[in-house]
This record gives structure tokens, C-alpha cells and sequence, in this order.
């Protein structure tokens, strides 16, 4: 196998296993051999370029038209020339793919179905990634710099993977796959490596200019263990980025930052509720005489189509200074007005607002606008919660049970909206809600019936560790097992009611709080909830509350007690606080809450149009980006300052390291302890002198090393051999020199105080040579665009990578 093979299936191999780490991601692993069979077509097309041979960017360009060609034959063959030729209806094909993909990761869960876009997002992705790897390791003979796109593409599996990061296996491989391509270039460039001594421009290889062998050739394990110890370094705090309701990164002790991933709300708010610390993130006053029934709800997910609950895409429209009436309520049914001001934590970032439903005015600074379906405020360009103070005049609605069981039938369009399941809802859900309301009589009672059952009767347990999820697997399996957290309790009594034909949707928000000292209510992060709202005629939305040990049962399903007695407290919550101040309370200065909400990041509307989906799904690429920064910028800090240490060692590693036997390696080993020597004393305090010969340079380090004894005859030793090696008719080894090398490296330190010693090792001064061979390749560059310019017979053979013929 020739070596430009060998590249290449190293290339291939490195980027397949460096995409493994997608496969938690989404179900199933068609897409990685797809993926797999398309990148073999694209580094063959480079192979074969290679042999003809194509210059460098002929043969980039000739595989960017083949990975065009392939993506378009596999995804747009219906809307491409002849089936496999790009047009622009081929593009914007392309482009309306990869926004339903974007949609698609906003919208589900992890692992998500792969659907045409995210299949589109993956495959894509992995081909750049493969043709970077094949260009830098194969075309370019650069293989450690190949690290980077697969260190990118581990790092976007490993943000996304949420909280819990990655399996450990996913970065064996990945890493394995690096190694494999860095030892098979390593092997091609050891074939051609020279070595050159103290400047003299005398050529090692026969056949070799001194210039070129003077270039500085790096080793790919040099620069593979920095690239690794990124590698590690990234994927250790990208889990820190993820999950949670309400974090965005910073926010105090154990706080994850924001979430990289586009992942379904319901299941990232179990992170949230999995917090070590109840970091608050509102504060609010109400005139609310029962503050138990005050949940701040965020937004509701009305669709359902048998992966996730998400939002319907609706108009949005500048806020109206005071809202219109709740769709459905009556003026039969009782309310009261109630006023709630409210102060965000400058750490809470996120796009909706909290406030109680339903709002019928809101008193607020920045860019919000209206979604009147919903009943929710979303920030515009840009604007969050963080920091905001507002009041918001809502109605407590109190609905009676007779209210409530002589409802009628809601309109027909909101029916049929809101009772929508899809087809691959099991038919056990719909059997379970029916046996469960068995003799009920009108929907009210079937409401009832069913949180009661999921409170009391039905033996469920609230455990917040059990695996999230908010497709019809998940209801099917909770319903089985019985055990799980607020997500699973909500969305399967909304599934289950729309079985019964009674229209629900899903609510996501806060708990009540708790009251403190200075009469304010505080809302911490694990008061982070999802309820399930039920629609009847007359009284308009309503909340139940089906999660067992959360939250309040609303009094209009308690049951009634016989009359002179008090009805059991149906909630643990303290009790009101008292009445509010006219402005809102500002956010205690002691609290440290996390700063953002991956639950509903990314859900800012554009103008005239509200979001798809409850997740962010259009905010994580905008949330991703600054991240990375800063996780990179943090890397950077960390190992830049090392790199001159590291480098050193490598390099007194490879000097002193074994070589082979023949006369070649005699000369290379023995230069090369004594370049070790030289720069070893350097690294202490001795500048080296170039006009010296070996002699004169060893009497010079012992007097100015101060070395003496064992030291002192290293150094005459080392030279000797130099000398022998280089003037002798039949160079011959000399046993000893990498620890003669050990003693001068020894004594030159014993001379030094702590400081010295310290700069020696952290800050080497011989550091300096990798600035000289940069400068020297850059004289090499000018030197090859100058040739360019020297004739078109001479320029088309140096483009082409080809000896000039010239006629004699």
C-alpha cells in the first residue's frame, strides 16, 4: 500500500470514528454508513487526483465538486440536473432541508428520529469534516492540524449529548482514530527527515539541498499531544454548558452553564429539578389572597405529534396596553383582579416572560411582543428576562364544580386542534383514560378522575431520575412503570384527555415559590414546573395538576367536604405573603442563579411570527458559538503558557531518544545530543555561538557553566564525538552520550538559583527556534511565489508540482 493510500484510509478511519460520538444523538446508524460509503467516493476522488498529479488546490477544488455531487445525488436528485448535476433549485433545496432540520433538533428530543434534515445536518457534516482531514493529513502532509475538524466534530456531539456528556468509549475512538493518523504520517515523514548541524548547510541525505534540509519539520506526535490535551480539555467542560431549565453558565457554586443542545423543553427541565443548589431566579410581590394557585407560566405547547409537545408557529403582535378577555371565560364565572410585580435575577436570561395567566396587562421596558393564542410575551431581537422589572395585572379565576361539569362543547376548530394525537399513539393510552373515567359522566369529571389518579389512586411514584422523554414511548413506558417527574405526569393526562375528545395542551413555567422574611415571594430553580391546561367552554383554560408531592390541587377538583367542616389543606406551600409594594422588588444581591434557560432558549420569534417548537431550536447556534469562545479562550489560557515547556521536551526526547545502526544514524544521533547539549545550556543563561567549532564551544560552556568534574568531562566528551563523526573517514558510535547529555543538563542547573531554574524549564530560551523556522518557511514560500512569476512554462510545472524541463 503506497503511502498516499495509507493517508487516506487513516483519514477516512479518523473521521468516522471521530463521528461515532453523533450516534447517541439519533436513532439509529444508517446515516454513519452512508456517511461512511460517500466519504470512501470522496477520498478515492483525492487519491486519484494525487496520481495524475493535480496541484494541491486542482485537487481540493476536485473533491469539493465530488462531495457537491454526492450530496445532491443522495438528497436533491429530484430537483438536479439529470438526477446528479447541481442547479440552483438544487441550493435552495439544499437550504429548505437544513432549515426543517433545524427545526427538527428544536423540536425533539434526544435521540431524535432522523428525519431528512437532521440526516442532511449529519451526513453534510461529517463529508466537510472527512474532506478537511483528507486535505490537511493527505494533500497537505499535515496531519496534526487535522485534529482540529475532528476535535470540532466531537466537540458539537459532545455539547449536544446534554448534561451527561459522553460515554467515555465515544472519545476512545475518536481519540484512536487521531493516533492511527498521526503515527501513519509520522512513519511517511520519518522517511524523509534530515538532520543538520550548528548551521553548516552540509546536506545529511544525499541528493537533499542544505536549505531544504534546514526547514523545520515538525512530528505529528509533538503537536498530537497538545491537540489531545485539548481534545480532553474541551469535551470536559462542554458538559458543564448543558441542560437545566433555567442555566446559561455562571450563577454561582454547582451551576451548569447554558445548553449547547437543541433538546424538547419538557425534557431539560429535569435538569433543572436535578440541581444541587435552589438558586433563585425571581422575586415577586402579589395581591393574590391565595398565592398557592399563583404558577408563573411561560408558554404552552399545544401540538403533539408523537415525538415532542411543542408550539404552535403563530402571529405575534406588538403588546396591546391592556390584553384582550381570555378565550372562554364568562362573565358567570367569578375573578379577581390581582397585580404581581416582579423582578428577574440579572442572571436569568431567557426569552419568554413569567407571569400569571391570564395576564390581562403588562407594564414592561424593552422589545416584548404578544402572542394572543397563547397569551405569552416573548423578547424580540435580542430581549431577555435578565435583570427585567414589571408588573403584570392578571385574574384569578375561580370556576366552581358545577361551572365546570355543565360546560358544552367547545367550538369546533379549537376542538379538533386541541384534541389532535397522532397515529402512533398506542391504543393502551386511550384504553387506560377510558377505564380510568369508567362512569363518569360529563368532562369535568373525567378531568378529575384522571389527576386523581395519577395523584392518589393510580400508585405512581415522583422520581426525578428516571430518563426523560416526550414521544409516545415515554407515555407508554410511563404508564407501565409508574414513576417518574413532573414532564411525564403532564404530558400524558394533556395525551390522555385529547383521547377523551376534551382539549388540552401543555404549560410550562414555575411553582408559587416560597415567602421570606422581608414579605416577598422567591422562585428558585427547582420550582421550575409542567401542568397540563384543559379547555372548557365558559371557564376557558384551566389548570389540573396531575404530578404527585408538586405544586397545588386547584379547589375547583377538590373534593367538597361535608359542611362545618374545613376541607384538608391540599398543598404544602407556606402561606401567602403580604400585600405588594407599588414597584417591584429588586433582585436579592446574595443570590446566585444561573444565567439563562435552556428549556426555552432559542424560542424568540421572528416579526409577524411566533416560534416552532418549545425548545431552542433557533437560539442554540447563536448560544453555541459564544460558548465555544469562551471554552477555547479558557483552553488557550491554560496551555498556551505551557507549549514552549512541551515542545522542549519533546524535542529532548526525540534528540535523545534510540536511533538506528548504519553510518547515516551515527552522524544523526551524535549531532543531535550535541544540539541537545547547546541548547540545553542556552535554556540556562549560555547564548550560543555559531562561529565556535565544537572544541572551542565545549572550553566555552564548561568556563561559562562554571561545570567541573563529571560535568565538565560530558562536555569534552560530546564534543569529541562530534568531531569524530564529522572529520573521521568511518563515522563511529560513542556509548554514552544521552547520559553525558544528563550530566551537563545536571550541572548547569546546580549553578542556577530556583527562579533561574524555573524559567529554564517553564520558558526555554531555545523556544526561539520554532519562531526561526517559521521565518525560514516564510522565505521559502516568497521564494516558490517568485518562481511562479519567472515564466508561464516554469509556473504551470511549479503549479502542477513538477519538475521544470529546461532545454539545453
Amino acid at each position: 500500500m503506497s503511502t498516499d493510500v495509507r493517508l487516506s484510509v487513516c483519514a477516512l478511519l479518523a473521521t468516522l470514528t471521530s463521528a461515532c460520538a453523533l450516534l447517541p444523538l439519533v436513532n439509529g446508524g444508517g446515516w454513519l454508513v452512508l456517511a461512511g460509503v460517500l466519504l470512501t467516493v470522496v477520498c478515492t476522488a483525492g487519491v486519484l487526483a494525487r496520481r495524475v498529479p493535480l496541484a494541491r488546490p486542482l485537487t481540493a477544488l476536485l473533491q469539493v465538486a465530488v462531495v457537491l455531487v454526492l450530496l445532491t445525488l443522495v438528497f436533491a436528485r429530484d430537483h438536479a440536473l439529470a438526477g446528479l448535476l447541481p442547479t440552483p433549485q438544487t441550493f435552495e433545496w439544499f437550504a429548505t432541508l437544513l432549515t426543517r432540520g433545524a427545526d427538527d433538533v428544536g423540536q425533539y428530543a434526544i435521540p431524535a428520529p432522523t428525519t431528512d434534515g437532521i440526516e442532511l445536518m449529519l451526513v453534510g457534516g461529517v463529508l466537510l469534516v472527512g474532506l478537511a482531514v483528507d486535505l490537511l493529513a493527505v494533500t497537505f502532509r499535515s496531519a496534526a492540524p487535522a485534529g482540529l475538524p475532528l476535535l470540532a466534530l466531537y466537540s458539537v456531539a459532545a455539547g449536544l449529548s446534554g448534561g451527561g456528556g459522553l460515554s467515555w468509549l465515544w472519545f476512545l475512538l475518536a481519540a484512536a482514530g487521531y493516533l492511527v493518523l498521526l503515527l501513519a504520517e509520522g512513519r511517511d515523514r520519518l522517511t524523509q527527515w534530515g538532520r543538520v548541524f550548528g548551521g553548516t548547510g552540509r546536506p545529511l541525505r544525499p541528493g537533499v539541498p542544505a536549505s531544504r534540509s534546514a526547514a523545520p519539520l515538525r512530528t505529528g506526535r509533538r503537536i498530537g499531544a497538545v491537540a489531545l490535551g485539548i481534545a480532553v480539555a474541551v469535551p470536559a467542560a462542554l458538559p458543564s454548558m448543558g441542560g437545566g431549565l433555567l442555566n446559561q453558565g455562571g450563577g454561582g457554586e454547582g451551576a451548569n452553564g447554558g445548553t449547547i443542545s437543541a433538546v424538547n423543553p419538557l425534557v431539560s427541565l429535569q435538569d433543572s429539578l436535578k440541581q444541587p443548589s435552589d438558586r433563585e431566579v425571581l422575586r415577586y410581590r402579589t395581591t393574590a389572597e391565595d398565592r398557592d394557585e399563583l404558577y408563573l407560566r411561560l408558554v404552552a405547547l399545544d401540538q403533539f405529534d408523537g415525538t415532542a409537545w411543542k408550539t404552535s408557529v403563530r402571529a405575534v403582535q406588538d403588546v396591546p396596553e391592556r390584553l384582550p378577555g381570555p378565550t372562554g371565560l364568562s362573565d358567570r364565572v367569578g375573578t379577581t383582579e390581582i397585580t404581581t410585580n416582579i423582578s428577574a435575577s440579572g442572571a436569568y436570561e431567557q426569552k419568554w416572560l413569567p407571569m400569571p395567566f391570564p395576564a390581562t396587562a403588562v407594564d414592561i421596558a424593552g422589545r416584548w411582543r404578544y402572542e394572543p393564542v397563547g397569551r405569552m410575551l416573548v423578547g424580540d431581537d435580542g430581549q431577555t428576562t435578565s435583570g427585567v422589572q414589571y408588573s403584570v395585572s392578571s385574574l384569578a379565576v375561580n370556576p366552581t364544580a358545577e361551572q365546570l361539569s355543565a360546560a358544552p362543547e367547545a367550538p369546533g376548530t379549537l376542538l379538533r386542534e386541541y384534541t389532535r394525537v397522532p397515529d402512533s399513539l398506542p391504543a393502551d393510552v386511550k384504553a387506560t383514560a377510558l377505564r380510568v373515567t369508567a362512569g363518569a359522566s360529563n368532562d369535568y369529571e373525567r378531568a378529575v378522575r384522571l389527576q386523581d389518579w395519577f395523584t392518589t389512586k393510580g400508585g405512581f411514584r415522583y422520581d426525578v431520575e428516571v430518563s426523560s422523554g416526550t414521544g409516545v414511548t415515554a407515555i407508554s413506558r410511563f404508564l407501565k412503570d409508574k414513576e417518574g417527574f413532573c414532564v411525564h405526569f403532564s404530558f400524558t393526562m394533556a395525551a390522555m384527555a385529547r383521547t377523551l375528545n376534551i382539549p388540552a395542551r401543555v404549560a410550562v413555567g414555575f411553582m408559587p415559590g416560597r415567602a421570606t422574611a422581608d414579605g416577598t415571594v422567591s422562585v428558585g430553580i427547582r420550582d421550575a414546573h409542567a401542568w397540563p391546561e384543559l379547555y372548557f367552554e365558559g371557564v376557558g383554560w384551566t389548570r389540573f395538576e396531575p404530578t404527585p408531592s408538586r405544586g397545588s390541587t386547584p379547589e375547583y377538583t377538590r373534593p367538597r367536604a361535608p359542611e362545618g367542616e374545613d376541607p384538608a389543606p391540599a398543598s404544602s406551600a407556606p402561606a401567602a405573603s403580604a400585600a405588594p409594594t407599588a414597584a417591584g422588588p429588586s433582585p436579592s444581591d446574595s443570590c446566585a442563579a444561573p444565567s439563562g434557560d435552556p428549556l426555552l432558549a432559542g424560542t424568540v420569534p421572528c416579526p409577524g411570527a411566533s416560534p416552532q417548537g418549545g425548545g431552542p431550536g433557533q437560539d442554540s447556534d447563536a448560544a453555541l458559538g459564544p460558548l465555544l469562545l469562551v471554552a477555547a479562550g479558557a483552553t488557550a489560557v491554560v496551555l498556551v503558557p505551557l507549549l514552549p515547556m512541551l515542545w522542549r521536551r519533546r524535542v529532548r526526547a526525540r534528540r535523545l531518544g534510540p536511533r538506528g545502526r548504519t553510518a547515516d544514524d551515527v552522524v544523526a544521533r551524535t549531532l543531535a545530543v550535541w544540539e541537545e547539549v547547546v541548547d540545553t545550556a542556552w535554556d540556562h543563561g549560555i547564548v550560543p555561538d555559531g562561529s565556535l567549532t565544537a572544541r572551542g564551544t565545549a572550553d566555552r560552556l564548561v568556563r561559562l557553566g562554571e561545570l567541573d568534574g563529571a560535568a565538565a568531562e560530558a562536555v569534552h566528551r560530546v564534543a569529541g564525538a562530534v568531531e569524530q563523526v564529522l572529520y573521521a573517514p568511518l563515522p563511529r558510535a560513542t556509548p554514552g552520550l544521552a547520559e553525558d547529555a544528563a550530566r551537563i543538563r545536571a550541572g548547569l542547573r546546580a549553578r542556577l538559583g530556583r527562579g533561574p531554574r524555573l524559567r529554564a524549564v517553564l520558558a526555554p530560551r531555545s523556544a526561539a527556534r520554532v519562531g526561526w523556522a517559521l521565518a525560514d518557511r516564510w522565505a521559502a514560500l516568497g521564494l516558490r511565489l517568485t518562481a511562479l512569476r519567472t515564466g508561464p512554462a516554469r509556473a504551470w510545472s511549479t503549479l502542477l508540482g513538477r519538475p521544470s524541463r529546461q532545454r539545453g
